[in-house]
């Protein structure tokens, strides 16, 4: 049985002993300039013993919030992303370096990851097989302490937790240079999963193959994204070379991994699952390369403060049936971040669309406002209401 990992052992108030100004405390904690390295080494064993039984402390803290949160089956009862988002946004406020705030945030998750963890981990469903970007997602917002289990499609992705064999799924739904993967958007026209979350991936693509020379290369593998992302780097450095699309990132490797003339287009760790080299990288054409990925799950989760809620709305065929889906939101002053449409699978030119908006749905204004659109729309769905992603 999982635990929640989200309360942190509360520190002990300042007393006369401990000061409590800040600058008093930093300066009391400040090493001395002329410390050696051998007083600097014990210092840090000291540090470290501390540490442990903090974090040790923690974990028998989130197991008091477990059994206070009742008889719960499973890790999947346990686990609540707006109190996590809301924990990680208090380490950023709190951070005063000089390790970065990504650096402490991914810390932080370990802990929770490996707190929850303490008797059953997570399941979460990705896009495979082993090294894809989806995986590296997967463990970034969930720590390494959960069950990975990848799976062959995005389709599968959905299936897999709908059916419960996975408490949540990792699936790309955008990337900040070629846009919107339709084949995430298509999966919601059918599914009722909820969106629980979101994370944003710095992506770095690299050349990989056997050989590690370009020379030998007449065939690139990858996915049709990864392609895309590196069409620039790919016309000017190997013009003559077949593109080939795959599955995903891994399967290229894979793929590549079994010919002496072939290449793939990974992230830089797939080189070490399937044996290959590295020809050149990063090639991305753009070197703010983001990809979006959603967390999927089967239920919404109360707000965390710093929300964002996506819709599907079936729009009547009728004159100014977008401006009529669109204006409420803009009456009530909440902030639209994406819309996009897809055919809605009801028949000929139906149009469905996918919108982003600032807050959660139980925020007054959000309310209002689809309350206000609701006669102007065949069918309004609240796909998920989830904490805006934490770098």
């Amino acid at each position: 049985m999982g635990l929640l990992p989200t309360h942190a052992a509360t520190m002990p108030e300042p007393t006369a002993s401990s000061p409590s100004d800040p600058q008093a405390v930093d300066d009391a904690a400040a090493p001395a300039p002329t410390a050696n390295l051998a007083e600097a080494r014990q210092r840090i064993d000291a540090i470290d013993r501390e540490l442990q039984a903090l974090i040790a402390e923690r974990a028998r803290w989130a197991q008091q919030v477990g059994r206070a949160k009742g008889p719960l089956k499973a890790a999947v009862d346990y686990y609540r992303p707006e109190r996590e988002a809301q924990v990680l946004r208090m380490v950023v406020d709190r951070n005063q370096g000089p390790l970065s705030d990504a650096e402490l945030v991914r810390l932080f998750r370990e802990i929770m990851s490996a707190c929850l963890a303490q008797q059953e981990p997570l399941c979460i469903g990705f896009l495979g097989p082993e090294g894809t970007f989806s995986q590296q997602a997967a463990q970034k917002h969930f720590g390494h302490s959960a069950r990975l289990l990848p799976l062959a499609s995005i389709e599968e992705v959905f299936q897999e937790v709908e059916a419960g064999h996975a408490d949540f799924g990792i699936v790309p739904v955008e990337n900040s240079g070629q846009g919107t993967i339709q084949s995430t958007l298509d999966m919601f026209l059918t599914s009722r999963l909820k969106i629980c979350g979101e994370i944003e991936l710095r992506v770095h693509q690299f050349l990989l193959s056997r050989s590690g020379r370009a020379e030998d290369v007449e065939r690139v593998y990858s996915h049709p994204q990864s392609l895309a992302q590196c069409k620039v780097w790919l016309r000017q450095h190997l013009p003559a070379s077949e593109r080939v699309a795959t599955a995903s990132n891994a399967e290229g490797a894979r793929r590549a991994h079994l010919a002496d003339d072939a290449a793939a287009i990974a992230g830089e760790a797939v080189a070490h699952v399937y044996g290959l080299k590295v020809i050149a990288g990063p090639i991305e054409d753009r070197p703010d390369n983001t990809t979006r990925f959603l967390v999927l799950g089967r239920e919404l989760f109360p707000p965390s403060g710093n929300d964002r809620t996506s819709l599907l709305v079936f729009v009547k065929d009728q004159p100014g049936a977008l401006f009529n889906a669109l204006s409420p939101f803009a009456a009530h002053g909440v902030s639209m971040n994406r819309i996009e449409s897809r055919p809605a699978h009801s028949g000929a030119w139906q149009y469905a669309f996918f919108i982003d908006l600032s807050g959660h749905v139980e925020d007054a204004a959000l309310r209002a406002a689809l309350d206000e659109l609701t006669p102007h729309a065949a069918e309004i769905r609240v796909l998920g209401s989830y904490p805006v992603a934490i770098s």
